[in-house]
Parts: C-alpha cells; structure tokens; sequence
C-alpha cells in the first residue's frame, strides 16, 4: 500500500531552520505537496514539486523562506524552512497526486502530518 510518513517537525524559534522530510513508500507521483494546517484554519498548500521537478509552488506566505525539494531515487520529499515565524506554526502534512496539480482536491494520499511549532 501507498504511505507517506513525515518527519522533522519540532519546536524552533523564531529566525530559525528546520527540514521536514516525506518518505513515500509503494510508487512515484506526478506531484509532491507539503500543506499545513493552523488551529482555527483551513488547511493550505505550502510547496509542490513535480517528480521532474520542472514544476515549483509556493505559497506567496513562504515565497523566498522556504524550499521543496525532491530525491526521486528515494522516493522522498523535503521542505527545508528558513527565517522561520511563528504564523508558521502548524501540522505539516505531506501529500502525493498523480496529476501535475496544485489542487489539494487531487491529492490523493496523505500522511499523518508532524507538528512544527516555533516560538516567538
């Protein structure tokens, strides 16, 4: 079966860097996205990345903080998360999608999320 588990999530400050991780397990996917949900929030679409990497997202909150990247040989998914603040605090969900997409709508495995909380 189709798994995506993340890792790396822990409390930081403000200013700070973390590098969260996604090993997907069973197949590749067109699209890798990481989402993040607040307390009280929708959940949103922080950064994709298709497996050719030839497609980026960012959302314009994190533009030019935050990084996706991909090792396709691994199956694995990173977002390495510079300058961070605390609206950045929120569980970071990994996502995969067999279609080059930004639509959380198309995503079709999810993992458990891990919780990233900085402090001010």
């Amino acid at each position: 079966q189709v798994q995506l588990v993340e890792s790396g999530g822990r409390l930081v400050q403000a200013g700070g860097s973390l590098r969260l991780s996604c090993a997907a397990s069973g197949r590749a996917f067109s699209s890798y996205g990481w989402f993040r949900q607040a307390p009280g929030k929708e959940r949103e679409l922080v950064a994709s990345v298709t497996w050719s990497g030839s497609v980026v997202y960012y959302a314009n909150s994190v533009r030019g903080r935050f990084s996706i990247s991909r090792d396709n040989a691994k199956n694995t998914v990173y977002l390495q998360m510079n300058s961070l603040r605390p609206e950045d605090t929120a569980v970071y969900y990994c996502a995969a999608s067999s279609a080059v997409t930004t639509s959380d709508l198309l995503y079709s495995y999810w993992g458990q999320g891990t919780q990233v909380t900085v402090s001010s």
